[in-house]
């Protein structure tokens, strides 16, 4: 029989002659013994097969035959025969003695001899053998097995197939605090259940299975040998089987690991926090939105380090504005601009939801924190130190409800000033906050911190420079004749600065109207001042009757007088309502794009001229004429320009949403965001739509001035008549002398005078053309002189006057105040 022997239930092994013998007889069922009956006569009756494999005398041999003839030397017999004398005379013999081998070797053999009574009352002697040396062997195995389990530092078991405690050792008996006894028969579960037996015994079970041995398996928890503190161990299990391949059951060895256990689970918390430390530096600050950095805190946080995070800040710092040091006889008050929540316990409860403010009185413990600028931490919370903390009592309920165990606060401070504070809390996490949960958090803190005031500082610099911009745009379009405006301005996303985008409507002289529109290259307030720079000077140019090409000239001379490298792009038409002609001239900028009456669109071929700040390059205009119910659109690359994306493409789709469609201006101009601003832009935006309209009969009325008859006579007749059918009689004298005068002035210093022009819109003008190319100026006469009066009078009498060149000599105009309700 071979298998494993039950053990002693001290599980030490046998000791002494007993334990001996016990082995011996152990010995004999673990090695090959041979059996043989033998009659009086010596003769053999019976021949084990162990026999045959120890002698190597086949039982057809050996059977009949006389057994110390057959083993026994011939000079030995006697002796044995003397012996075998006395066995069969009732007296058993044991003892050591070497017999021969069929081939001739001698072979030690263990004998044990029985007389006992054979059929009739004859003598038969039965014997039994054992080889030797393969008892020895045994023997020596056992002892080293029993030694192993009665001496070795290592806890070593046996399990049977139901996972019960065969055998176990001394070792493994102290680690778990239970006597050997009071594991026999007994499952690791009802032995120690303060540990994960249930995943042992797993294990246990796969090794049974499968036949796989299983290294290292990790156990961990409390036993009785060591109630307060949790342990670790690492077993190794592997089947046991008998030579028939029968499964006997699982033996374990196994080790206490804790030192190793508790440093590896120290190594992981401080891997884990460099992990916290890392995905919180790429992830903290990405913007400049002080929510978003606040809320970017949490979610580095929750649930890694903390089962529940809020972040509070101060009423001043979110207005952008510096905060002040915190006083010892005052509170604070806070904001609360991100929370987050592991699980849904409840704890938004305990805490203000986004938006809600929190006063703290001065002696309360958050206070005192914030002044400090050090971390408030309490490992341990219970209702007493909650109430302590928070200022609502009916909050700390909710709190304790929601399994609150551990506190931490850290004071958000950059630059030495407090801008608020944030708090960790833990529910499910056992572990209580410690100091290195301390310094992760302080760090934590403090990038977020320094992200959080640079987020103020650029809200504070962004709104500056959005109020100097938008205080330096149009703040009104007035009505103009002959002309349909619309407008936009968009400022940059969140994510840029203000950029130096402008657009500018001018009324100017005659019914005419400018349209210019920049973008300074560049962000943040001086962007913006320079933009109002170049919009005050453009505005004052186009007032002055320059053409656009001047104006981009004396523009371009001004942004280089600005210095530091401040450029700008530029584009500037003129439309006249009454020969709907549109002159545009650019400086660097993007084309127009013009929209014909039937739908078509298309860009505007114009000279590209050089960025206004470069020098030295002469500007060019171009003249085109507006049809009735066509359209112009002037744009700031803002509009049509995003990363990844062809310029050309995007114009292409500005002419595309444009063309077709039969849309009011407003209309297009809301289609024209809503398609190409689809996820926010990174520049300003700016962009003026216009559209021909008729000029209605009674605002305008021509007289050419190259008939018969004293001209000037001829004019004053004709203003008298138009301002009577306008209903504005009322001006007549002073339209009259002002028309003489000009007309006059036109026959004297000019070739001729071409065409008188009356224009009611805002003002009555009065206009007369010429061939002459020389402006009209005012010059001191003397009282002797008879003329050098009729400039100084027009200038009295006019609302304001001037004069602009044309392309076969010039235009000189005079305005006149409409009464009150025309």
């Amino acid at each position: 029989m071979h298998g494993i022997q039950r053990p002693d239930p001290d599980g030490a092994g046998r000791t002494g002659a007993a334990g001996a013998a016990s082995s011996r007889l152990e010995g004999h069922r673990l090695v090959p013994m041979a059996t043989v009956l033998v009659d009086d006569e010596g003769r053999v009756l019976h021949w084990s097969e162990d026999a045959e494999a120890l002698t190597g005398y086949a039982a057809a041999e050996a059977v009949g035959a006389r057994l110390a003839q057959l083993l026994v030397p011939e000079a030995e017999r006697p002796e044995v025969l003397e012996l075998f004398g006395r066995i069969t005379a009732g007296r058993p013999w044991s003892g050591v003695f070497a017999v021969r081998h069929r081939d001739g070797h001698r072979v030690e053999l263990d004998f044990r001899s029985y007389p006992i009574a054979g059929p009739g009352g004859s003598r038969l002697v039965l014997g039994t053998a054992s080889d030797l040396k393969a008892l020895a062997d045994v023997e020596g195995d056992l002892a080293v097995l029993n030694g192993f389990f009665s001496q070795s530092p290592i806890g070593m078991a046996v399990y049977d197939t139901e996972l019960r405690y065969v055998r176990l050792n001394n070792a493994l008996a102290r680690i778990n605090g239970i006597p050997v006894a009071d594991h026999l028969g007994r499952r690791i579960s009802a032995v120690l259940p303060g540990i994960n037996s249930a995943e042992i015994e797993a294990v246990m079970r796969q090794v049974l299975a499968t036949g796989r041995p299983v290294v290292d398996a990790r156990s961990h928890g409390r036993t009785p040998g060591d109630p307060r503190r949790d342990r670790a161990w690492s077993a190794s299990y592997f089947r046991l089987e008998d030579p028939a391949g029968r499964i006997l059951g699982v033996s374990s060895s196994i080790i206490d690991v804790s030192e190793r256990f508790q440093a590896e689970a120290r190594a992981a918390r401080a891997q884990e926090r460099l992990a916290v430390l890392a995905e919180a530096t790429a992830g903290i600050g990405t913007t400049l939105d002080l929510q978003r950095t606040a809320e970017e805190l949490v979610e580095a946080v929750v649930p890694r380090f903390a089962d529940f995070a809020t972040v509070d800040l101060l009423e001043p710092v979110l207005r952008g504005e510096e905060p002040a040091e915190l006083s010892p006889d005052r509170g604070v008050k806070l904001r609360a601009v991100a929370v987050g929540e592991a699980y849904e316990a409840g704890l938004t409860t305990t805490a203000d939801a986004v938006g809600e403010t929190s006063e703290y009185d001065s002696r309360r413990v958050y206070t005192e924190c914030l002044r400090s600028g050090r971390p408030l931490v309490r490992p341990h919370v219970d209702r007493e130190v909650l109430s302590a903390l928070v200022q609502d009592e009916h909050r700390v309920g909710r709190g304790v409800a929601a399994g609150i165990h551990s506190y931490l606060m850290v004071p958000v401070m950059a630059r030495g000033m407090v801008l608020g504070g944030a708090e960790f809390v833990r529910t499910r996490n056992p572990d209580a906050f410690n100091t290195a949960d301390v310094a992760l958090a302080e760090e934590l803190v403090a990038r977020t911190a320094i992200a959080l005031d640079n987020a103020r500082l650029y809200r504070r610099e962004r709104e500056t420079a959005l109020t100097l911009q938008r205080s330096l745009l149009p703040q009104e379009i007035h009505r103009t004749l002959g002309l349909e405006i619309a407008y936009r301005y968009l400022p940059s996303s969140v994510v840029s600065e203000v950029g130096g985008d402008w657009f500018d409507v001018v009324p100017l002289s005659c019914g005419r109207v400018a349209l210019v529109v920049g973008d300074v290259m560049g962000h943040g307030i001086r962007a913006a001042a320079t933009m109002g720079q170049l919009r005050t000077v453009a505005r004052t140019l186009a007032t002055l009757d320059m053409p656009p090409e001047q104006v981009l000239t004396r523009l371009d001379e001004t942004a280089m007088g600005i210095g530091e490298g401040q450029f700008a792009t530029c584009i500037c038409a003129v439309y006249d309502p009454v020969d709907r002609t549109c002159t545009v001239a650019a400086a660097g900028h993007l084309p127009p794009v013009w929209v014909a009456p039937d739908g078509t669109s298309r860009t505007v071929d114009l000279p590209p001229g050089v960025p206004l700040g470069v020098g030295g390059v002469a500007f060019e205009s171009t003249e085109f004429t507006l049809p009735e119910g066509a359209m112009v659109v002037l744009y700031t690359d803002g509009l049509v320009e995003r990363r990844g994306r062809d310029l050309d493409h995007g114009i292409g789709l500005l002419c595309r949403t444009l063309a077709g469609a039969t849309r009011t201006l407003e209309e297009s101009c809301d289609a024209v965001l809503a398609e190409l601003v689809t996820d926010g832009t990174e520049d300003d935006i700016a962009m003026i739509m216009a559209r021909a309209l008729p000029v209605p009969e009674d605002r305008i009325a021509t007289l050419p001035l190259n008939g018969d008859g004293p001209i000037p006579g001829l004019a004053r007749r004709f203003t008298r008549r138009t301002l009577a059918a306008w209903g504005l009689s009322g001006l007549s004298d002073f339209a009259e002398l002002m028309v003489s005068e000009l007309v006059t002035n036109a026959l004297l210093h000019a070739e001729a005078p071409r065409r008188l022009r009356l224009f009611r819109d805002r003002t009555l003008t009065l206009e007369v053309a010429d061939s002459g190319a020389q402006a009209p100026r005012l010059r001191s006469s003397a009282e002797e002189d008879e003329g050098g009066r009729g400039m100084h009078l027009v200038s009295e009498l006019a609302h304001r006057w001037g004069a602009r060149a044309t392309k076969d000599g010039k235009v000189v105009w005079a305005e006149l105040e409409l009464p009150l309700g025309r």
